[in-house]
């Protein structure tokens, strides 16, 4: 197996706390890796390491000579968007090579009267297979791609899919779309807690994988308090009788016993953290059959006679989870945009509705709430507990509650919206939106700032939501697990769809999609973590037996209390071994010498 790279302990601090530390993995030929975490647990931070545009605070990458490697990033570069589209991808090229260029234009789907057009011109779905082919050009070993997954529309995504499957070398790649991962990858890496777990498996084993480690670990902690718990209560009986009756011996057991309770703390399994936040999203329904009538229009752009497609007749109640789908620039953005502003206009003034010509009606007591992709419903100059005051009249102490249950510190409050990452922008949106209890909520693309733990909680919030919500995403795990209605426009028209799975195959009848699977297994292990090994080869560091203590020195309670600790000791230490080497009789007989001994104690 030819090795491509090697790490070795590597750690990034950028404060007092490190970003992450001692990492240490190696990447092979063959390895198709996905990177998952939550948001800025320092996945892209780790990519740039590796393609040596930052150095690690400690530790070191060592980079075998033979292998070439691209870095695939999330935004076309300033310097090349007044480019053409062939001059931006042979930039490396002679012009003898030109045509190495053209031809890998053609293969990833560009028209020839596309290669002159200006880099700014192109769709999200264009940028993507640029910065792709930027990349891939050289015939790279290893491709670094840093979520190129992000804004893309579900054709454009459908296509990424099949490239990457397709795709000889090896990559890491960064993404919170799981399906994507599960379809392109044999191999996870998961970075929590500062450290990284290696898995040899798609996406959604190897997290479950991880899940029962987890649940492995709580169990294995729980013993081990356990067993802390004893010794220290064993200790305080033995200082306190070696107290009373004056006895070196037995007080000096007992400081033995302290010391070793401190020792096993120390070795105690390590717990997640867990993730820093909890997604909700909380409404109301409304007891009438209909929230939103529309009948047929044509959907317009603000301030354009340009029509993007023909709506139909529909209506919408509580209870209906509705997905719109199509590719970008089709106009769902716009269909949200223009039922919201015509929500207002009807809340603003009654009257004004009568000359406007889109016929929607919505329920007089329906009360709706949107989360517009841009995020733009949050002033940057209002502080967090002011922005929260926007949606609801609720008390300080309710406001300091909420913000403190979506993750926000109490010293943050006061802080500016201006400062929040777009990350911490959604989670302080949905809290918003919570507060307000909407019976209908339109969503613009609301996993664009998720992790894949926050797209869970979307799921899981939508499909308990009382109300209505209708959502423009590209994110099949959305769309699939919480939606119960189907919208799709393509060609100029929007039509209802019983599933996603129908439209998918719309999608995949205009283009060229053939899918591919891999079939990886073996868990491979996880870096810098406690396993806990340590803990079951501890044995007892003092052995008490009725010989280190005299019956004429000690009462007849002293002698009880010190056979007691030697059964606790001796049951411990056997329940420690493999079964097969556990003594289950003797294990009885001590568990009944226990009981009698409490009980005359």
């Amino acid at each position: 197996m030819s090795t491509f790279l090697t790490a070795q302990s590597l750690t990034l601090s950028h404060t007092s706390t490190p970003l992450f530390k001692e990492l240490t993995f190696t990447v092979n030929r063959g390895d198709k890796i996905g990177l998952i975490g939550h948001n800025g647990c320092g996945k892209s931070s780790l990519l740039k390491l590796l393609d040596k545009q930052n150095e690690p605070s400690e530790g070191y990458i060592s980079t075998a000579k033979h292998c070439l490697m691209s870095y695939v990033e999330q935004h076309i570069p300033n310097e090349i968007q007044s480019k053409t589209v062939l001059d931006a991808l042979a930039e490396t090229l002679t012009e003898d090579e030109y045509w190495r260029a053209e031809l890998l234009l053609t293969e990833l789907g560009f028209a020839v009267s596309d290669w002159q057009m200006p880099v700014s011109n192109c769709s999200g779905g264009q940028q993507v297979r640029l910065l792709l082919a930027r990349a891939i050009i050289n015939e790279p070993d290893l491709l670094l791609l840093d979520e190129p997954s992000n804004h893309l529309d579900l054709p454009s995504l459908m296509w990424l899919e099949q490239f990457l499957s397709q795709w000889k070398g090896s990559f890491v790649l960064v993404s919170h779309d799981q399906m994507l991962l599960d379809s392109v990858t044999n191999t996870t890496w998961i970075m929590r807690d500062q450290s990284l777990h290696h898995f040899a498996l798609p996406c959604s084993q190897a997290r479950e994988k991880l899940r029962q480690k987890d649940e492995q670990d709580k169990a294995r902690r729980s013993n081990e308090q356990k067993e802390i718990d004893r010794i220290e209560k064993s200790a305080k009986r033995l200082a306190n009788w070696g107290h009373v009756y004056d006895n070196e011996d037995l007080a000096r057991k007992a400081k033995t016993m302290f010391a070793r309770k401190e020792r096993l703390e120390e070795e105690q399994t390590e717990l997640t953290e867990g993730v820093p936040w909890r997604l909700n999203l909380q409404g109301d329904a409304l007891p009438a059959n209909r929230l939103v009538e529309i009948a047929p229009f044509s959907v317009k752009p603000p301030q354009s006679q340009s029509v993007l497609f023909d709506m139909a007749e529909m209506r919408i109640k509580s209870g209906d989870r509705i997905a719109v789908l199509g590719s970008n620039g089709c106009g769902k953005s716009t269909l949200l945009n223009l039922l919201y502003r015509l929500y207002l206009l009807k809340e603003d003034d009654e009257a004004s509705l009568e000359n406007y010509a889109e016929p929607v009606t919505f329920h007089d007591r329906c009360h709706l709430g949107y989360y517009d992709q841009s995020l733009k419903q949050l002033d940057d100059q209002d502080t967090l507990t002011d922005a929260l005051g926007q949606f609801a009249s609720i008390s300080n102490e309710q406001t300091k509650r909420a913000l403190i249950s979506a993750g926000f510190k109490f010293s943050r409050h006061e802080q500016k919206v201006e400062s929040l990452s777009g990350g911490e922008r959604a989670r302080l949106l949905f809290v918003g939106l919570t507060l307000a209890r909407y019976h209908l909520v339109f969503l613009d693309e609301p996993t664009n700032h998720l992790d894949m733990e926050g797209k869970e909680e979307l799921i899981e919030t939508l499909n308990e939501f009382k109300g209505a919500t209708v959502l423009v995403s590209h994110d099949r795990s959305l769309i699939e697990q919480s939606c119960n209605r189907f919208w799709f426009i393509q060609n100029g028209s929007l039509t209802e769809f019983s599933t996603a799975e129908e439209i998918y195959l719309k999608i995949s009848e205009s283009s060229e999609s053939p899918q591919s699977s891999d079939n990886p297994e073996i868990l491979v292990g996880s870096v810098g973590q406690s396993s806990g090994n340590n803990w079951n080869n501890l044995h007892s560091d003092v052995e008490i037996s009725n010989s280190d203590i005299s019956a004429e020195e000690l009462s007849k309670e002293e002698q009880l209390l010190e056979r007691l600790i030697v059964l606790e000791s001796l049951l411990t230490d056997d329940l420690q071994r493999k079964p097969k080497h556990q003594k289950p009789s003797l294990q009885n007989q001590w568990r009944d010498e226990m009981t009698e001994i409490n009980r005359q104690l």
